[in-house]
């Protein structure tokens, strides 16, 4: 009965607000405004209010958020570990299965040890740097156009 109260109150408040703020001439913020306010209206209408009040003063129902609360601490937790060690035990596996078949025999695409890597390209010549007074010319070309 309370949250009803004071849900209506909130609405009635904000439909306010958004009078005011329409008497301004600030349409599309009075509007938006105004569709706040109608929010807890209607969900009084709903009757979520209701369903909520009820929820939050029953220690079933808070055994019951506590329970999903620790089972997301194991999920997270579970998932935080996978990640420290390097995956799922199924992955580890392939991994190390896909390690041994290199060791023993090497891809035939690999180059082999006596041939050398080939070397980057060299990296283009840099333009030389501008002396301080081309780096001002621009900012007096600036200031004589305006006159300074």
């Amino acid at each position: 009965m309370i949250a009803e109260t004071v849900c209506s109150a909130v609405a009635a408040a904000g439909l306010g607000i958004a009078a005011v703020t329409a008497y301004r001439r600030r349409f599309l913020a009075a509007t938006r405004i105004a569709a706040y306010a109608l929010v807890p209206l209607g969900l009084v209408l709903t009757g979520v209010v209701e369903w909520l009040a009820d929820t939050a003063f029953s220690p079933t129902a808070w055994a019951g958020f506590a329970l999903l609360g620790v089972a997301w601490g194991l999920f997270a937790l579970t998932r935080a570990v996978e990640r420290r060690r390097g995956g799922t035990r199924k992955e580890r596996r392939a991994a190390a299965r896909s390690a041994r078949q290199e060791a023993v025999a090497p891809d035939a695409s690999a180059p082999s040890i006596g041939t050398a890597a080939p070397r980057p390209a060299a990296r283009p010549a840099a333009a030389p740097r501008a002396t301080s007074s081309d780096d001002f010319s621009d900012i007096e070309a600036i200031l004589k156009k305006h006159g300074i």
